[in-house]
């Protein structure tokens, strides 16, 4: 596959596998809105950018993906939970937990050791305190970034890596564009999606995009 092909791939199979669930796509298109928020902030103030992003942003989606997406097998794809866990590209919920728990440990480490074993100078007021831990989420976050798309170039090759940082990063533009709808369908009625319309919009090759 060519580096756009491996992107909608990547992409529909994230859609397919782990975004059922209508609530799920109406946290996500919230949580997409914060991110965009967090990249403009970024350039002026990366700590607010952090706060943004993980306090928003990624418990919205997280929530998202944790308490309202079916654990079930999966009749659309005829694929079950344990079998989409083990090809997710990205961080799969496990992972997640992993990440999750590093991003919540950071304020306890940094209570203990207020100067994060040298990194900083130890704050001496709260908005310091939350200065300082802000700075090492953004940290975390852009880690987590570039461990797992190191971690691809080995396992699955170097443009695959490519593919799943671009995607990761354009995810909250995607977001936007696919899950616009979500809140009409769930006014409906439709707290579930299935996949039709991505059905119709998506293109296979003979690398089989569809099941």
């Amino acid at each position: 596959m060519t580096f756009f092909q491996e992107l909608k791939k990547q992409r529909w199979d994230d859609h397919r596998y782990y975004h059922h669930n209508r609530i799920n796509q109406f946290l996500h298109l919230l949580s997409a809105s914060c991110f965009l928020v967090s990249y403009v902030l970024v350039f002026y103030y990366p700590a607010a950018a952090a706060l943004v992003g993980w306090l928003l942003a990624m418990v919205l989606r997280q929530t998202g993906h944790f308490f309202f997406e079916p654990k079930t097998y999966d009749e659309v794809n005829k694929a079950s939970h344990e079998y989409k866990e083990s090809v997710k590209v990205g961080y799969n919920l496990s992972r997640k937990v992993v990440l999750l728990s590093i991003w919540a440990l950071v304020p306890l480490v940094l209570f203990i050791k207020p100067d994060f074993f040298g990194v900083f100078t130890p704050a001496t007021t709260f908005m310091a305190f939350i200065n300082n831990m802000a700075i090492i989420w953004l940290l975390v976050g852009l880690g987590a970034i570039a461990f797992r798309t190191l971690h691809l170039f080995k396992l699955m090759g170097i443009q695959s890596g490519l593919v799943w940082m671009t995607k990761i990063i354009s995810d909250p533009f995607h977001d936007i564009k696919i899950y616009c709808k979500s809140p009409y369908y769930i006014m409906k009625g439709e707290m579930y999606d299935n996949m039709d319309d991505w059905y119709e919009d998506v293109s296979f090759d003979n690398q089989g995009m569809k099941p």
